[in-house]
């Protein structure tokens, strides 16, 4: 999400940072690219002119005339400007209620609300380690009750059982009654979506809202409709007390303006965003953090909270003894990094949220880099486990069982055989001196402000794999 935003911003920005002076005739050419390239977001009109007057005032004013760096100033003018569009800070799920607290999902036909509940649940039941239970109030949309009661068995969520011959509203009843008689803490309930806005569907939603007295309602959208996502909210908030949005498929959305509409539009704040279709695919939404990464800032908390998730720690662990033994780095230690990074998120999503890497993000992107990484782990997966260990003993025959077995090339092969050499070196160098040995060994190839090693790239302006 952002991409194009985030390029033009830091374009932009870039020229004004190192000014001496700021002045009304500088800050108004720089004010006109921002305009543009917000406006190319699809970020709604009334938006932009709200957030550009704001910045302009804030920018002629004695806080940066009297700044020692202008530019730097002008930069965390912005910073926090776009974070006040989004809201300032996560606002979390409310749930102070007397068990089961009430969750109620609306939106429109094709937005994600059922795989949204199942997202929400997972992360209810691991993070906030809450009992959950999910029920189906869509009784028009084929499968969709099944689709509620598959995502829940993925999950571990409690499903209860509703049927398309039901009343919505009697569904609901049944649901928080069995809810109270289990003890379950949170109650998710899936309404029906529509193709658009029309007076039946709202009238079902306010009666299935008053039966419900919710103490959540959440409004799901899909985020590459861009400002006609914050306009349906503001529809559904005059008919519905929303507390908060969800927004869907940002992953797949490169401009980013329905995440800098949708607070001010509705004056309700974004809760969290989906991140891909993977069932963890959720993040709770942070306007500062996100602000940013539009600022080519990277997200560094997020990026650290990836790791406390969804690195292996007990595999993490493993590896860092035997490089520690000076053991030597082999194939598989190699597929297993590769297997953390994809759990991660591949390479563009870690890169994107490291400080100053955002181009380098989209350059992964555009050149296939994750794809790469699963053509590797494949390659690993052709080799048996003697290979894998000793990779020296590859003769001509065994290359081409293997490059035959993962549908590659000896190219592909001999390329992967190379990276892993370069990386055996980089471990070595870790052996006893840790961390400051290993960023000695990449010789500075950190981007500023990492490691205090200075800027630049791996040679040939490549990750391994790209």
């Amino acid at each position: 999400m952002f991409e194009s935003l985030s390029e033009q911003l830091s374009q932009t920005l870039r020229t004004l940072t190192g000014k001496a002076r700021i002045t009304e005739d500088n800050i108004q050419e720089a004010l006109l690219d921002v305009r543009r390239a917000l406006l190319e977001a699809d970020v709604a009109l009334p938006v932009v002119k709200d957030f550009i007057e704001r910045v302009k005032m804030r920018a002629l004013g004695q806080e940066v005339s009297k700044s020692l760096s202008p530019g730097q100033a002008f930069l965390r003018i912005v910073q926090a400007e776009l974070q006040a569009v989004m809201g300032n800070e996560n606002s979390a799920l409310d749930l102070r209620a007397v068990p089961p607290a009430v969750v109620l999902m609306a939106g429109l036909q094709g937005a994600g609300k059922t795989t949204t509940v199942a997202k929400l649940a997972l992360l209810l039941k691991t993070r906030d380690k809450k009992s959950v239970m999910v029920a189906s109030a869509d009784v028009y949309r084929p499968a969709a009750i099944k689709q509620l009661e598959t995502l829940a068995g993925e999950v571990g969520a409690t499903f209860f059982p509703s049927d398309a011959s039901q009343q919505p509203t009697d569904i609901v009843r049944a649901a928080i009654s069995e809810a109270k008689r289990r003890f379950v803490d949170v109650l998710f309930i899936d309404t029906a979506g529509r193709l658009a806005i029309d007076e039946a569907m709202m009238e079902e939603i306010k009666a299935l809202h008053a039966v419900a007295n919710p103490i959540e309602t959440l409004f799901v959208v899909d985020a590459m409709t861009g400002q006609d996502a914050a306009n349906t909210a503001k529809a559904f908030n005059e008919a519905l007390p929303l507390t908060g949005v969800i927004l869907t498929k940002t992953d797949g959305d490169a401009r980013g303006g329905a995440a800098l509409s949708v607070r001010q539009i509705t004056g309700k704040p974004i809760k969290f965003i989906g991140v891909g279709e993977k069932i963890d695919g959720l993040e709770p939404f942070y306007p500062d953090r996100l602000a940013s990464r539009i600022l080519g800032m990277g997200d560094v908390l997020s990026l650290i909270e990836d790791v406390e998730k969804k690195v292996d720690k007990e595999k993490a662990q493993k590896l860092a003894n035997k490089i520690k033994k000076g053991d030597r780095f082999d194939l598989q230690d190699f597929k297993e990094q590769l297997e953390q990074m994809r759990n991660m998120g591949g390479i563009t999503n870690l890169l994107d949220k490291m400080p100053g890497m955002g181009a380098v993000a989209k350059t992964a992107a555009s050149t296939a880099g994750d794809k790469n990484f699963v053509m590797m782990e494949a390659i690993i997966n052709s080799m048996t486990m003697k290979e894998r260990h000793n990779p020296d003993i590859l003769n001509g025959s065994r290359k081409r069982r293997i490059t035959q077995g993962s549908g590659t090339t000896l190219q592909d092969l001999n390329r992967l055989l190379k990276q892993h050499k370069q990386m055996q070196l980089v471990m070595k160098k870790m052996k006893g001196g840790g961390l400051a040995n290993m960023m000695r060994g990449l010789g500075g190839r950190l981007p500023p402000g990492m490691g205090g090693m200075g800027g630049g790239m791996p040679p040939g302006g490549r990750f391994p794999g790209f």
